[in-house]
C-alpha cells in the first residue's frame, strides 16, 4: 500500500533524478546549451566531448548521486519494495525531467546509481562488462548496451528473485530504448568513439 510518507519519498526521487546535471553545467559555467552541440543528449559523454573531463566527471558523480542517494534514503527510512519504486522514479526523473519538457538524458548514470544502492555485486559485475566493452570497441553507447543486457542476468545470479529480476528487465529496456539513435549509428557505421570530440562546434 502506498503511503502518504511513500508517495513522497517516490515524488522526491523523481524531483531529484529530474536534476539536468549537464544542462547545466553547460548553462551556469559556459553560457550554452549542450543540447544544441554533439549528440544533443545532455549525459556525460557528450558533456565530455564539448565541455572537456572536468565537466563530464562532474555531470557523471552527480548524475549517479541522483540514483544512489535517493534509494538509500528510502532503505534507511521506509523499506520493503519502495526503494525499488523510489529507484525508478529517480532514472523516470532522469529520463524524462520536469525542468527541460520531459525529455532528459539516457538514463545510465542515474540507472547505475540506482542498481549499485540496491545490488553492490551485480553492478560491480555490470560496471566490468561496461569498461571492458568501451575499452575493446572504443564506443559508450556499446558499452552501455551491453552492461544494460547483461544486467538482468547478474542480478538473476546473485538474487534468485523473480521479482528484482524482472524490475532490472524492465530499467535495461528503457535504457535499451533510449539509446535506439545510438543502435541506428552503430548499424550504419557512424556512431562517434569516445575520444571523438565536437568542442568545435561551439
Amino acid at each position: 500500500m502506498l503511503t502518504n510518507e511513500k508517495i513522497i519519498f517516490i515524488f522526491a526521487g523523481y524531483l531529484i533524478g529530474s536534476i539536468p546535471t549537464g544542462y547545466l553545467i553547460g548553462k551556469v559555467f559556459k553560457g550554452i546549451d549542450i543540447r544544441k552541440y554533439g549528440s544533443r543528449n545532455i549525459g556525460a559523454t557528450n558533456v565530455y566531448r564539448i565541455l572537456g573531463k572536468r565537466a563530464a566527471i562532474f555531470t557523471l558523480v552527480i548524475d549517479f548521486v541522483k540514483g544512489f542517494i535517493p534509494v538509500i534514503l528510502a532503505q534507511q527510512f521506509i523499506g520493503g519494495i519502495s526503494p525499488v519504486l523510489v529507484g525508478i522514479a529517480a532514472i523516470c526523473g532522469h529520463s524524462w525531467t520536469i525542468f527541460l519538457k520531459f525529455r532528459g538524458g539516457k538514463g545510465v548514470a542515474t540507472a547505475s546509481g540506482v542498481f549499485f544502492a540496491l545490488f553492490p555485486l551485480p553492478m560491480l559485475f555490470s560496471a566490468a562488462i561496461f569498461f571492458f566493452l568501451v575499452i575493446l570497441t572504443g564506443y559508450v553507447s556499446l558499452g552501455s548496451l551491453g552492461g544494460a543486457l547483461l544486467f538482468p542476468v547478474t542480478v538473476w545470479f546473485f538474487e534468485r528473485s523473480y521479482q528484482l529480476t524482472l524490475f532490472t528487465i524492465l530499467v535495461s529496456l528503457l535504457i535499451i530504448y533510449n539509446h535506439r539513435s545510438n543502435i541506428r549509428r552503430l548499424l550504419q557505421g557512424k556512431e562517434n568513439k569516445f575520444l571523438q570530440f565536437h568542442k568545435s562546434e561551439i
